[in-house]
């Protein structure tokens, strides 16, 4: 045994400090991979609606109500499960707690038992909070060692007698709800246009297992907490755009009055026609949206002249406004509104006085907020730029390749990166930017926004100046990468899944970011049969329906929902088939399985080493 080995197998051995150790995981491990593999529920661009991702997690994705139906015909009980205080207490009016708990405790223990199948007793114990879980393991575990009906009463009857049965039945719905879940990935786009991404984020963070990869919004959030001055001026336009203001004077403690006191004093006089808001907008809102984009032109313009390497320099335009026209790729075109206060035509990127008052406050309240500090960092820690489960390579936007599909290449620590390398190394400046942050990590997460090799967004510009301020909507057009076409070429997609290690002929590419056009006739599914588009415009700005991609033991399925109304209501979603598997999979077909193996592999050295005395035990 080489000493690198022994070294590592030293490093296991603290874990597993003797040989009935090791035996004991290395049986636990084996046993895993027979099991069927967990089901993931992936759904993208959520866009802030956190209501609808809420339901759409408690049902499952839709799965949860045929599983409730078949075990039980109470009509109360799926309404249970999703909102157990509310319905406990709206029953509890009518009839005894007593009662309550008798009539809904065994079907949610049957249920329990049901979706306990797929995991170990171990998973299932993690579910279960302490000091529940002795109790409820008891409960169902009775049925098998012949506990009578007196039995699991008397372990209900405290809960009772102490006026905690409705926490009990409670945190048995959660465990429902989780084990209904094995997974929840979202592929990108947490926030921006709907009401709250703090609440969505909320939402995410009560599930017990959840991934994320990264989409462009994602990162334009990640890089305003880390103080990015043009993520803080985009943020804050885009609260206000889609008057979204309380996620973040309420959410994160963020005020606006900086903003507020510089719309007034600048474009006091401004009728701001250009910058109405949507919805039912005022006078002040427009102004204020029209300072901070003018603010948010400024500072992109500093930055884009920062990294001349971006190529993203003619993207600049502030300083090519003559007599009430702009130049865009070496065309002219009239100005719809040409009122600029705070700009100083001999340097038109620097900040007025009043500008740089504004923005100091604005930076000193994002960066000093806790909760958005907090639920950022944890964004980072759940996320990454491309996730591989079972079959399927998942990535929010694109991998930037030219017109012949060759992937290309962006110079990032010195080194170009292209392919998987580009997803990694973009994966590795997030996290140092979240530890060290240090401005040149920082603008790079900021490019992750807006840059045409950004595998977030995949397009050449972000056209937000001409859609304020310029008629010809020709201007208005978002190229996108040669990819989004590419992907209904299967020999495509096979070159695309080789790279992220997925089986060329069974794998599937998924993303969101481009919304599915359902009502001309486009499907999630593209023509190549490898690739799935999921962004079905979860969000109510986008059309308020969405997909959830089911990766099931037995199938893979595409679960359409539709408008949530709240207060009661449930989204039963359109169910259709991706895959249907011969047999179905487990935990071993899966990337898991392969990790497991290793892990197998390793143990069976270090029962060689215990066996053989390479390396002591310690009893």
């Amino acid at each position: 045994m080489i000493e690198r080995e022994l070294f590592l197998l030293q490093t296991l051995a603290k874990r597993y400090p003797d040989a009935d150790a090791a035996l004991a995981e290395l049986a636990n491990l084996e046993a895993i991979l027979t099991l069927p593999k967990p089901t993931v529920h992936v759904v993208s661009d959520v866009h802030g609606e956190y209501a609808k991702l809420r339901q759409v997690v408690a049902n499952a994705s839709g799965s949860l109500r045929p599983l409730v139906e078949a075990i039980s015909p109470d009509p109360d009980l799926l309404a249970l499960i999703y909102h157990p205080r509310e319905t406990w207490l709206r029953l509890a009016g009518n009839a005894s707690r007593r009662d309550l708990a008798h009539r809904f405790i065994p079907p949610l223990l049957a249920l329990l038992r049901q979706l306990a199948q797929r995991y170990t007793l171990k998973w299932v114990d993690r579910i279960i909070p302490d000091p529940y879980d002795a109790v409820v393991r008891e409960m169902l575990f009775a049925p098998e060692l012949a506990r009578s009906e007196h039995y699991v009463d008397k372990l209900v009857d405290p809960f009772i007698r102490h006026d905690r049965d409705m926490d009990l039945v409670r945190m048995m719905a959660h465990a429902v709800r989780n084990l209904a879940v094995g997974e929840l990935v979202v592929a990108g786009d947490l926030g921006d246009r709907g009401p709250r991404v703090d609440k969505v984020i909320d939402v995410l963070a009560a599930q017990p297992h959840v991934a994320i990869t990264f989409g462009n919004h994602d990162a334009e959030w990640m890089a305003a907490c880390l103080g990015n001055p043009a993520a803080i001026a985009t943020v804050v336009r885009l609260s206000l755009r889609y008057q979204r203001l309380a996620q973040l004077e309420e959410g994160f403690g963020i005020s606006l009055m900086p903003l507020r006191e510089l719309a007034a004093k600048m474009y006091a006089d401004d009728p701001a026609e250009c910058f109405a808001t949507k919805g039912e907008s005022t006078l002040e809102l427009a102004r204020m949206q029209k300072a901070i984009a003018i603010l948010q032109f400024k500072l992109e313009g500093q930055l884009f002249r920062r990294h001349p390497e971006w190529g993203l320099e003619h993207r600049a335009l502030l300083h090519t406004i003559k007599d009430g026209t702009v130049e865009i790729d070496g065309k002219r075109y009239p100005l719809k509104d040409t009122r600029f206060p705070t700009v100083d035509w001999a340097d038109p990127y620097a900040l007025s006085a009043a500008e740089t008052v504004c923005l100091a406050e604005l930076t000193r309240s994002f960066v000093e907020s806790h909760n958005l500090w907090q639920q950022m960092a944890w964004v980072a820690s759940r996320g990454r730029m491309w996730l591989r489960r079972d079959q399927c390579a998942i990535f929010h936007g694109c991998i930037p390749v030219d017109e012949r599909g060759e992937f290309l290449a962006m110079t990032i620590d010195d080194v170009p990166r292209k392919g998987r390398g580009l997803l990694d190394a973009f994966d590795a400046v997030i996290q140092r930017a979240f530890r060290k942050r240090q401005m040149a990590d920082i603008d790079l997460v900021y490019y992750l926004w807006t840059g045409p090799r950004s595998p977030c967004f995949g397009k050449d510009r972000m056209a937000t100046f001409e859609t304020y301020f310029v008629a010809d909507k020709a201007t208005h057009e978002e190229k996108k990468n040669p990819y989004f076409s590419l992907i209904q070429d299967k020999a495509f997609c096979a070159k695309v899944l080789r790279e992220l290690g997925c089986d060329e002929a069974r794998g599937f590419i998924v993303n969101g970011h481009v919304p599915v056009k359902l009502e001309a006739g486009e499907t999630p599914i593209k023509k190549s049969g490898r690739a799935i588009t999921i962004d079905g415009a979860f969000a109510a700005a986008y059309g308020d329906k969405g997909f959830s991609l089911v990766l099931d033991a037995r199938r893979m399925y595409l679960a359409q929902h539709h408008h949530f109304a709240g207060d009661g209501d449930d989204i039963v979603p359109t169910v259709s088939d991706v895959e249907v598997y011969e047999h179905p999979r487990t935990v071993g077909d899966t990337e898991a399985g392969t990790d497991i193996r290793a892990e197998i592999s390793a143990l069976e050295q270090l029962l060689h080493a215990y066996e053989t005395n390479t390396i002591r035990e310690k009893r």
